[in-house]
């Protein structure tokens, strides 16, 4: 069955912090800024960028003024992309029969529904996209989910 890790959850919650930042001037964000944000550990956070940077997805520079930031914008960037970077999503589940039912001979009984489950999970991850952290404010701008209210709505004081 297709289980998203740990790994590429904490990837997803990382790059959703640098999709609520992004703009197009560019400006980054520190790995502990993002790790103490979203309350991960840093070790972790410092690798999932890594792995991201490796897939084109962020890109980082280190010194002073370096940090992380989306490689491209919000909404062309799938979630899928990211589990991607961490998962083989590719890979047929195993069968609950065991590995020699499925594909010698007739299907096992849970064969469609597996089948189903999993192009649905697929599906959907390749469908939603980062820019759904980031929300448009009343004169166009983006605006980050960070500036909305606990409630969903806009919080004018920010």
């Amino acid at each position: 069955m297709l289980k998203i890790g740990r790994l590429a959850q904490q990837a997803i919650v990382a790059a959703s912090y640098l999709a609520e930042r992004y703009d197009e001037a560019g400006t980054r964000v520190s790995a502990a800024e993002i790790a103490d944000a979203r309350e991960l550990p840093r070790p972790v956070v410092a690798k999932v960028l890594a792995q991201l940077s490796m897939r084109g997805i962020t890109s980082g520079t280190t010194g002073p003024t370096g940090g992380y930031r989306l490689a491209r914008a919000p909404k062309d960037i799938t979630l899928f992309a990211i589990v991607e970077a961490f998962e083989r999503i590719d890979a047929r589940p195993m069968c609950p029969f065991g590995p020699n039912w499925c594909g010698n001979g007739e299907p096992c009984p849970m064969h469609d529904s597996i089948t189903d489950v999993v192009e649905h999970v697929t599906g959907f991850l390749q469908a939603q996209h980062l820019g759904s952290f980031v929300r448009a404010k009343p004169d166009g701008e983006k605006r980050s989910l960070l500036q909305r209210g606990k409630s969903g709505r806009s919080n004018p004081d920010v």
